[in-house]
């Protein structure tokens, strides 16, 4: 719980900053690809090229880059994402590109102390000229939490607890804060930077242990994961309701979707794990039935896919996003 201080001051509310109103608008969709921007069998990619891939993704007009966090391998679990840590990695591939949004798809904030990942996130938000989208989950893999000597058991009090440490440091000056989980900070102490703008935008992922009420009236919009049309509808008519009953207005819903684009321009839909195998048309309408629905973004994941990486980011970028123009930054 935050404790109220007539010496705390709160930044004056303003817009969120270029790469969250790049990436999302009402009835519109954008697209985005996860990292690593790579084909690859197993857990552990091989990383080749990533930053070339990342700079053909700005230049094609892609609205996002995402980046996981996940701290150790879990040989249980399986995919590892990009493996770098995923605010390092960011900062490496701001320093390359020019207009992409740069997203954390997710930060896992149980496991880490809500003032190191404030100051790492609003560096980026720096670093990058304000394309940094902070995404946060509450983390599921069993070897994390007692690793770090958490409690996996109290996953949904200790996100919530990390959620609010971290928004104080990001949005006051100076905060009166008591944690029950990462400490007392009684306003002699100030986080520097903060961001370029009064609210870093907030993702938060899956409903890490939270009610879809907390997620609508807490968060900046929610990453939720692909289903079928017909149950993807259903989720975003749950969220819409969520954000009536929190008195919200537009907050977006984002998706991830795994594909493998064929050659064939008009193969049908095939499901492979959580997404699809089907020819660039077909993605079109598939895309277009999602933004009807309400989705407001889909984060591309190419890891099963048979073409190499780069020409599918081509075709995407030459057949696909014409369809889905990106929101007007301010």
């Amino acid at each position: 719980m935050i404790l109220a201080s007539s010496q705390v001051q709160t930044v004056e509310p303003n817009l969120f900053g270029r790469g969250y109103t790049s990436m999302f608008a009402p009835q519109r969709l954008t697209i985005g690809v996860y990292f690593p921007l790579e084909a690859y069998v197993g857990a552990e990619p091989l990383m080749h090229d990533q930053i070339k891939l990342a700079q053909q993704a700005d230049r094609l007009g892609f609205a996002a880059l995402w980046a996981r966090d996940v701290p150790l391998n879990d040989p249980t679990f399986g995919d590892l994402g990009q493996i770098y840590d995923p605010f390092v990695w960011l900062a490496t591939i701001a320093a390359q590109t020019h207009t992409i949004a740069l997203a954390t798809g997710a930060v896992i904030l149980p496991l880490h102390h809500p003032i190191d990942v404030a100051k790492a996130a609003a560096s980026l938000d720096h670093l990058s000229g304000g394309r940094f989208v902070f995404g946060v989950a509450s983390g599921d893999r069993p070897v994390e939490y007692p690793a770090y000597g958490r409690d996996a058991g109290q996953r949904a009090d200790l996100f919530r607890d990390a959620f609010d440490y971290t928004e104080a440091l990001l949005t006051k000056r100076f905060p009166h804060h008591a944690s029950a989980h990462y400490g007392r900070l009684s306003g002699g102490g100030d986080l520097v930077p903060k961001p370029l703008t009064s609210r870093l935008p907030v993702l938060v992922t899956g409903q890490s242990q939270q009610s879809l009420d907390w997620i609508a009236q807490r968060s900046d919009g929610w990453v939720t994961y692909p289903r079928d049309l017909l149950k993807q509808a259903q989720v975003v008519s749950q969220w819409r309701e969520a954000l009536r009953r929190a008195g919200a207005g537009f907050k977006p819903l984002a998706q991830s979707l795994y594909l493998d684009l064929t050659d064939n321009p008009d193969a049908p839909p095939r499901p492979i794990h959580l997404g699809y195998r089907l020819g660039q048309r077909r993605l079109v309408d598939l895309l277009g039935e999602l933004r009807t629905h309400g989705v407001n973004h889909v984060a591309l994941n190419l890891k099963f896919s048979q073409r190499p990486v780069a020409d599918v980011l081509e075709e995407i970028g030459r057949d696909v996003l014409p369809h889905f123009s990106v929101a007007d930054a301010p």
